[in-house]
């Protein structure tokens, strides 16, 4: 004998369900801030390299390192990010990846020597290493599973035009 079947329970609250697209609209936000970071340091590349009063005065060894240390620490963190994320929550480290992130740029912004700009986009791969993975968490925990594949796009979006 079976008992006849209890209705699901929503899965989403209804006050997130109403905002997820402006939701959405945020998560794009911080996931494109923190994409665009390589794409800024490429074109200042030139006035890094200068020496001061002008710029930092960088040789090609500190310049790659400025390029190359947001990238080892964000791709060493990401997973780890991913998993802190799940266990205490991804709003509280989506936002203190935020603001690490905002941190170290405006750090990295002031810096007075290339060794200066190589540690504060450290800090800033640091902060971006908790945005990356809590942006596409809060994404799947907002829409419903049908909705999913309209709102990916846009997530991979600001992803997809860097690579080309």
């Amino acid at each position: 004998m079976t008992s006849p079947a209890a209705p699901a329970a929503e899965r989403i609250p209804e006050a997130v369900h109403r905002r997820r697209w402006a939701i959405l609209g945020v998560l794009m936000l911080s996931l494109l801030i923190v994409v665009l970071d390589n794409s800024i340091l490429n074109v200042a590349i030139k006035t890094i390299s200068t020496p001061a009063p002008t710029g930092l005065g960088a040789s090609q060894s500190e310049l790659e390192w400025a390029i190359n240390s947001y990238t080892l620490v964000f791709a060493g963190l990401l997973f780890s990010a991913g998993l802190l994320g799940d266990r205490i929550g991804r709003k509280k480290v989506l936002l203190g990846g935020l603001a690490v992130f905002g941190i170290g740029s405006a750090l990295a912004a002031e810096s007075g020597s290339p060794a200066q700009l190589i540690a504060f986009r450290a800090l800033m791969a640091l902060g971006a290493a908790f945005v990356m993975p809590a942006t596409l968490a809060v994404l799947m925990n907002v829409f419903e599973r049908e909705e999913q594949p309209r709102c990916r796009w846009p997530w991979a979006a600001p992803r997809a035009r860097r690579r080309s």
